[in-house]
């Protein structure tokens, strides 16, 4: 008998962030003192531990780096509240660290693709593990480059563990705090409205936009189980909408229109502001009074910043029920485009330019990745390269894309977003072209593959050039000049 299918099971978890409803002024003013002698503690922690010489430092033995040169006693703060706060700050590096890992991963690919390169690479990502990276020119110089130097300027929010705090209920949705404190004893008691009783790490925040005091914590919604096997799809995000899948559903159609509104509105109003500024400087000599009304009155930032959050709140909103609409509860292999790269060399319009700074990427990756965790399934990004300007029909270059449609060589219209999803698709199964490979390489192998069907039509690749079947910018390419003599 065959064995099983073995089951995983994951936890789905998300922050909640909770408003403060009450407090005495006493314990505001303790809290946000706590927060400055935190916020030096934060800021050295960074200054110390962000340097390359405390790579892949274990999170459980920072405190000690720290006590080395910043006694809690300095600073009239109990030890666990500044043991929690570094400890947080050393995960923050951590995480800093992997991401510049990453990001040289990529280099690594580039600069040794192929097979033949396979134990190289294989070497170059053990060395990134430890300081052994140093002695690698090329390594250290890669890390020098991705790696920032972190430096914290965060003086608004205390970290606290289970055993740092005390949670009681009120009411329906109100529960009472009972915080650590400066003095050993004695509790800060705040009042917070929750529909769940708070457990775990928390992190007391002052959001200083909304002047008021926030509880953030996680929250758990159960558990997922995980099939050994998924069901494959490949998503196009887009601008219009946010996905289009390789079944042909758009998910999130009305994110273009919110964006490109959000767009319009802003530049609207700092055309005004632009002329408000520029009366507020004329009139500042002439008539001081009203220099100073226009600035106080039309010229401030808290109204427009108001707007900017509900303009957020509303793509990302739109973005996470697309995300729910792709996922529908369902455990998926996703392949998806790699967008973190910018976009450059491409010449474009100030008011395109202008509308893909509305465009949330960033933020459909995070959800992309949390509705993946909340349903046992997986991501695989794919090099994006030309998915949008391949005939899915036949993994060729030929054909063009116009709006919406995308036209074969044999006249046969497509959807032009469905054909890139199934383009996306085949390219998280294709083993010519990886995730790291650079555009010209790409375009290399899709001319390669191009070429050989052309031959099947008595064709060339200066034939389809002549007949319009194929963009004539990849004449201007090197693999394209080497097919035509042959190599």
């Amino acid at each position: 008998m065959p064995k099983p299918k073995t089951v995983r099971a994951t936890k789905k978890i998300s922050t909640q962030i909770v408003p403060v409803a009450g407090m005495t002024e006493s314990v505001k003013t303790e809290l946000l003192s706590t927060m400055g002698k935190l916020g030096i503690v934060r800021s050295e922690s960074y200054n110390k531990l962000g340097s390359i010489n405390h790579w892949s430092i274990d999170w459980k033995k920072a405190y000690s780096e720290v006590r080395s040169f910043r006694s809690p006693e300095s600073l009239s703060l109990p030890s666990k509240l500044m043991e929690w706060t570094v400890s947080d700050v050393a995960k923050a590096i951590t995480a800093q660290q992997a991401a510049c890992t990453e990001a040289v991963i990529k280099n690594i690919y580039r600069k040794f693709p192929g097979k033949e390169n396979q134990r190289k690479r294989k070497e170059l990502c053990k060395q990134l593990k430890t300081l052994a990276f140093l002695d690698n020119a090329l390594l250290h110089r890669w890390v020098r480059k991705e790696y920032q130097r972190g430096h914290s300027w965060v003086r608004n929010q205390i970290v606290y563990q289970q055993g740092g705090y005390k949670c009681k209920r009120l009411s329906r949705n109100t529960y009472q705090l009972e915080l650590a404190g400066l003095v050993r004893g004695k509790r800060n008691k705040v009042v917070v409205r929750s529909n769940r009783k708070i457990k775990g790490q928390i992190r007391l925040i002052y959001n200083l936009e909304l002047e008021r005091f926030e509880v953030h914590f996680l929250v758990g919604h159960g558990v997922v189980d995980i099939p050994s096997e998924r069901r494959s799809i490949g998503v196009d995000k887009g601008y219009t909408e946010a996905f289009y899948d390789s079944d042909g559903q758009a998910h999130g159609k009305g994110l273009g229109k919110a964006a490109t509104k959000k767009s319009d509105r802003i530049y609207a109003k700092n055309r005004n502001r632009g002329k408000l500024w520029a009366l507020h400087r004329k009139l500042e000599k002439i008539d001081p009074a009203k220099s100073a009304r226009i600035l106080e009155n039309n010229l401030t930032r808290k109204t427009e910043n108001r707007r900017y959050r509900q303009n957020q709140a509303e793509l990302a909103a739109i973005i996470g029920a697309a995300c729910k609409s792709l996922f529908n509860g369902e455990a998926l292999k996703i392949f998806a485009e790699d967008l973190t790269q910018p976009i450059r060399n491409k010449r474009q319009s100030k008011t395109m330019s202008r509308k893909l700074n509305s465009w949330m990427k960033g933020e459909m990756r995070d959800s992309l990745q949390k509705w993946a965790n909340w349903t046992g399934s997986v991501v695989t990004e794919v090099q994006p390269s030309y998915t949008s300007q391949i005939d899915s029909r036949n993994g060729t270059l030929l054909g063009h894309r116009t709006g919406d449609n995308f036209t074969g060589f044999d006249g046969v219209v497509l959807q032009a977003d469905h054909n890139a999803a199934k383009n996306i698709l085949d390219r998280g199964t294709d083993k010519d072209i990886t995730r790291y490979m650079s555009r010209a390489e790409v375009q290399a192998v899709l001319l390669r593959r191009t070429a050989r069907f052309l031959e099947g039509l008595e064709l060339d690749l200066l034939d389809a050039v002549a007949i319009g079947i194929l963009d004539s910018k990849h004449s201007r390419s090197q693999a394209f000049k080497q097919l035509l003599n042959g190599i």
